[in-house]
């Protein structure tokens, strides 16, 4: 596998000066399977200049998971270049709802008046699916799970060529519990994320900040750790950073993580806009970013 960042911001895109080492587009993370498939993660704005990057298509197969419905999710799906491809093979897969479809849903924000364009008149005519259980994309293998957060939620779970990457961009596992004091098992997310190689996860708040935003469905750095250590995963990358963080301020969330993180291991980075990962069967993982 390997996988480009486009887009790690949550909440709302943030650009801007202060913003330019870690990005300010909303959360998108292009993975490549190891035989080529694309398989997109969330379409937050960061999917726009991912699709540019694409270039022809025509022909293709692409898989959009999105984790759930919020704008900052959303909201760069139809400046997606090749949802205005007719030649484009194109499936969107997102959370079940109990009461409409993931097409009716995604429908109220692609029709008017909040876009010109109905989403039955796009020319690369997608095709939605329920995200459960486990999905065979491919030579990989999908686990998606609900995940403690506002509304309908799954967790990505991607297993390709014996090695894993989680992907927990919006989560609040620690909501009303004390994650050293409950079973693993028992906690939103660990199905996901358990010995996983990477794991991206939702970081957004410090430690002082998270007290006046319990319930918001985010986590503080603590907790992201936290949870990361008791899922035994390889790697923490730290993601969905709040608008109102500096790249400066998120170098501070990061030593603080480092410092929680301990000697054993790899310690916790933070995701950038640029930054590719590889996760290969034999060779160690390789990171860059802009």
């Amino acid at each position: 596998m390997k996988l480009r960042v486009w887009g790690s911001r949550g909440s709302l895109a943030a650009p801007g000066p202060e913003t330019v080492r870690y990005g300010g587009n909303t959360s998108c993370v292009e993975v490549r399977l190891s035989d080529g498939t694309l398989v997109i993660l969330d379409a937050g704005t960061g999917i726009r200049p991912l699709g540019i990057s694409l270039g022809e298509v025509k022909g293709s197969t692409i898989h959009i998971f999105l984790s759930h419905l919020h704008l900052d999710h959303l909201q760069g799906l139809p400046f997606f270049g090749p949802l205005w491809d007719p030649d484009v093979d194109l499936h969107v897969w997102g959370p079940p709802s109990p009461t409409r479809t993931l097409e009716q849903n995604v429908a109220r924000y692609l029709s008017p008046p909040l876009f010109p364009v109905h989403l039955e008149e796009l020319p690369s005519k997608p095709i939605f699916h329920d995200a459960r259980g486990d999905l065979g994309i491919g030579p990989a293998l999908i686990r998606a799970r609900p995940v403690s957060h506002q509304g309908p939620t799954v967790g990505f779970r991607i297993e390709d060529g014996g090695r894993s990457l989680a992907y927990l961009p919006d989560h609040e596992p620690a909501l009303g519990i004390d994650l050293a004091s409950v079973e693993p098992a028992w906690i939103s997310g660990h199905s996901v994320a358990e010995g996983a190689d990477v794991l991206f996860h939702d970081a957004q708040y410090t430690d002082q900040e998270y007290p006046s935003r319990i319930g918001w469905g985010h986590s503080s750095v603590t907790h992201a750790v936290d949870f990361a250590r008791l899922c035994g995963v390889g790697e923490l990358v730290m993601f969905h950073h709040d608008p109102l963080h500096t790249d400066d301020q998120l170098q501070g969330m990061r030593s603080q993580a480092v410092d929680l993180w301990g000697p054993d291991g790899e310690p916790p980075i933070l995701a950038a806009e640029g930054m590719v990962m590889a996760l290969g069967a034999a060779a160690p993982r390789a990171v860059d970013h802009a």
